[in-house]
């Protein structure tokens, strides 16, 4: 049975409290230059701590247990404390998803077919279990074997086994490389990708350096009958001002652009936390 929900309880102090269903974890978040709202008493009684001073690590990691689910609007989660700090969950990313799913279903019902969705650096799949909820069929393309088992399982979790899904283990670039010579077409493209990465066989890619060619391959992978593009990103220096001058340099001025922060969310009073950037390239 899946505990409900997500919710963002305080932040501050270069920290952030957030609830995940019964779980409260406290975890480190750069962006939180603001003092806290709650007292240092609510902040004490969280579930496990992590920090970074000194190298990862989680303080009270024995309280967790080693998997517990979520649910949040309407769609189940996997979660499992890494060491990392992440959780295979990225919350800031729940209004893209919402509008994935909203898009993808108002797409079939105006072009009388799916759309095919092509979602890369996938992770635990958030972005792909929307577009599906959608009724789009997807392509999800992480190089990280362990991820897509995780994505994998999260789609059992919301009854999408059978859900037309590729699952692709791979280098980004070049699996999108071998899509062109295979002549494949996609309606919606959606990436997340990191700062810095290293693909399934130790490629390494840098965003800054990388990122463009990567749109130029994506465009030239664009349906004749296009839905969009989302790209999101947690890299600082990427504003949402960048991201929407990248997809306009690449995409062209068909179109519209809708940019801004992905944010941490709690109930009202709450100061929401920037976690991101994001960018929509809407077909005209």
């Amino acid at each position: 049975m899946a505990d409900d929900g997500y919710e963002l309880l305080d932040s501050g102090g270069f920290q952030k409290l957030e609830r995940f269903g019964a779980v409260v974890l406290s975890r480190p978040c750069a962006q939180a230059v603001w003092r806290k709202t709650q007292p240092e008493t609510t902040w004490r009684r969280a579930t496990a701590s992590f920090f970074r001073d000194g190298g990862n690590q989680w303080r009270g990691r024995d309280r967790l247990p080693e998997t517990w689910e979520i649910e949040v609007d309407g769609t189940r989660f996997l979660l499992s404390s890494t060491d990392f700090g992440h959780l295979g969950i990225f919350p800031e990313q729940r209004e893209p998803w919402l509008r994935i799913r909203q898009t993808c279903r108002d797409y079939e019902k105006r072009v009388g077919r799916p759309a095919r969705v092509l979602n890369l650096f996938a992770y635990s799949g958030g972005s792909t279990l929307a577009a599906a909820h959608g009724g789009a069929e997807v392509c999800h393309v992480d190089a990280s074997r362990g991820m897509v088992d995780w994505a994998r399982k999260n789609a059992a979790l919301n009854g999408l086994q059978e859900h037309p899904i590729r699952w692709i283990v791979d280098d980004v670039t070049k699996f999108l490389e071998r899509e062109l010579r295979r002549e494949r077409r996609y309606d919606l493209v959606i990436l997340d990708p990191p700062s810095y990465g290293r693909g399934a066989k130790g490629e390494v890619f840098k965003i800054e350096d990388d990122l463009p060619r990567l749109l130029a391959l994506l465009k030239s992978l664009m349906s004749t009958q296009p839905l969009g593009a989302l790209l999101s990103c947690h890299t600082p220096e990427l504003t949402p001002i960048s991201l929407s001058h990248l997809l306009r340099q690449e995409f062209g001025p068909d179109g519209r652009l809708e940019a801004g922060e992905m944010l941490l969310r709690g109930a009202e009073g709450v100061l929401p936390v920037p976690s991101g950037s994001f960018c929509w390239w809407l077909a005209a």
